[in-house]
């Protein structure tokens, strides 16, 4: 989730999204008040049904260990909210039924800075008095509302380097469409690539797909390999086909089944795509690597799995 304020990039948090049956919704938004100590009223759904000690529309108090919004949540428009309350296992996968989620030092955080990109200003010390009585509800109106934007984007150039996502909302986006798109919109085209490269990319598009169309290659006969090294010629064919295999791994890594992102340099997206994330902040309370990010204006929770 990028955070945005006149225009400049100033924050970056790691996430938890929707689940596969409940993905983050797309489309515009916006934040006009932050809710401290929030009751939560369970939907009429049926993973609701499957709760223990919770009753579909009964409130639950704030401060209870049975609300799952935490301490503080950000209605975005109904039915999404930002909220805290999420474990930093949970970041960077799936958390929630539609919601964005964070920690419960990382929504304090949020809090503050959100209302200072709106021009308001919520203090330390109001935060600890609003957090000092866990079952009473503040409602804190911002003085101006902040656009947010949801998206799901799978294939982004980012600082550079084209990052290929994987599809884990099923929507077919890792398409060779998309991706001549995202190259042509940062100037450059699949077409120009050298041939390394554009395979390089295409298996990575294909790889992250949802219904990736290669198969992983059959097992090799150990006994075949065995009877062919008896013969001179074997070997020779044998050291050729590891120098290939060596200039092979230095173009591109093995994907992995369970990877979540492939990245990929190439030369021509040099200085170009978002920027790097600033203070990004990983909700595991330590100093994170520098991600990328996304820039636009207010607020940008993205639906990828980092």
């Amino acid at each position: 989730m990028d955070v945005f304020n006149d225009g400049t990039l100033v924050k970056t948090y790691k996430i938890g999204i929707g689940y596969p049956e409940f993905p983050l919704p797309t489309g515009m938004r916006k934040a006009q008040s932050i809710i401290f100590n929030p009751t939560w009223t369970p939907p009429d759904e049926p993973w609701v049904a499957k709760m223990k000690n919770i009753s579909v529309g009964e409130k639950v108090a704030a401060g209870s260990k049975l609300n799952p919004l935490g301490p503080i949540k950000i209605p975005i428009g109904l039915p999404s909210l930002i909220h805290g309350g999420k474990s930093p296992a949970k970041l960077g996968t799936f958390a929630s039924h539609g919601c964005v989620g964070l920690t419960t030092p990382q929504v304090q955080d949020f809090a503050r800075l959100l209302a200072q990109v709106a021009g308001s200003e919520i203090s330390d010390a109001a935060v600890k008095s609003y957090m000092a009585d866990k079952e009473k509800t503040k409602v804190v109106k911002l003085d101006k509302s902040v656009p947010v934007e949801l998206r799901y984007e799978t294939i982004v150039v980012e600082d550079g380097k084209l990052h290929i996502y994987r599809d884990v909302y099923d929507q077919d986006t890792n398409t060779e469409e998309n991706l001549r798109a995202v190259l042509e919109a940062n100037g450059t085209k699949l077409d120009d690539l050298s041939e390394a490269e554009r395979t390089q990319v295409l298996d990575a598009l294909d790889a992250m797909s949802s219904h990736p169309s290669k198969q992983s290659a059959p097992a090799k006969d150990k006994s075949a390999d065995a009877t062919a090294a008896a013969s001179p010629s074997a070997n020779i064919n044998a050291a050729e086909k590891a120098a290939k295999k060596t200039e092979t791994a230095r173009v591109k890594k093995p994907i992995g089944k369970n990877q979540k992102e492939v990245v990929i340099e190439l030369a021509a997206l040099k200085g170009k795509g978002y920027p790097q994330a600033v203070n990004f902040d990983t909700g595991s309370g330590k100093p994170a690597a520098i991600a990328s990010a996304k820039p636009t204006e207010g607020i940008t929770p993205s639906p990828k799995v980092r």
